[in-house]
């Protein structure tokens, strides 16, 4: 009876003679499985629900069973952890604009493309999710470095200016918070030709004096919030 006895793996329905080929066996729809945890796929399976939503009307009975089953998968998890290596900002609101613009998902990856939608983004974001986002950013550095001793009031007067340079121009500090504080100005006044025009796209202050005029009140609560922390 035991000679007869064959393991099926019940993601493709192969069957062995031995338990432990069956455990060794890895096959695409078990490789889908036991990746479902990960983040860049739990981005993908998002992106895959959002795509049906605005495609078809609605996601309602879409899940993971269905997500591992489609052509679609591996386009979708490329994604998904691409966003999640560049650490996009706004990952929905990304990936909305990519469907709403009929940009074809072979593409999505692109570093042209996610510039082409976080410049005019992070223009027009309200500026409590620009003061919250730039915050946990900063705190995050100082926490990795030790010598800014003074914490986040540090930031903009010691820290690395590449490194907060690089912070500006991938949406992680936004102009509301390098405006709107004593050390943030200053900060501008130490870069050199080639980092002021990294930069500049996303500080261009001719826009960001009429958005701060336009939007008085967020500007006078993003001044004090900052102030606050000690910036």
């Amino acid at each position: 009876m035991s000679d007869n006895m064959s393991y099926t793996c019940k993601y493709c329905g192969k069957s062995y003679r031995k338990e432990s080929t069956l455990a060794a066996h890895l096959c695409e729809p078990k490789r889908r499985w036991q990746e479902e945890k990960e983040t860049g796929v739990q981005f993908g399976l998002r992106a895959y629900k959002r795509f049906y939503e605005i495609t078809q009307g609605s996601a309602r009975n879409k899940d993971y069973a269905d997500f591992c089953k489609s052509p679609y998968y591996n386009a979708f998890v490329k994604f998904g952890r691409y966003c999640t290596g560049i650490r996009a900002i706004n990952f929905m609101n990304f990936c909305e604009w990519l469907l709403q613009n009929n940009k074809k998902i072979d593409h999505w990856c692109k570093d042209k493309l996610y510039q082409e939608w976080m410049l005019p983004y992070i223009k027009r974001e309200q500026a409590q999710d620009a003061l919250e986002r730039g915050v946990k950013e900063m705190l995050d550095y100082c926490e990795e470095h030790s010598e800014l001793k003074n914490g986040i009031a540090d930031y903009f007067r010691y820290a690395n200016s590449n490194r907060i340079c690089h912070h500006i121009s991938t949406g992680r500090v936004s102009a509301w918070l390098v405006f709107n504080c004593d050390s943030g100005v200053e900060f501008l006044d130490t870069l050199n030709e080639e980092q002021l025009q990294i930069i500049y796209p996303y500080i261009d202050p001719e826009y960001w004096q009429r958005r701060f005029t336009d939007f008085m009140a967020d500007t006078e609560w993003v001044k004090q919030s900052l102030k606050d922390i000690g910036l």
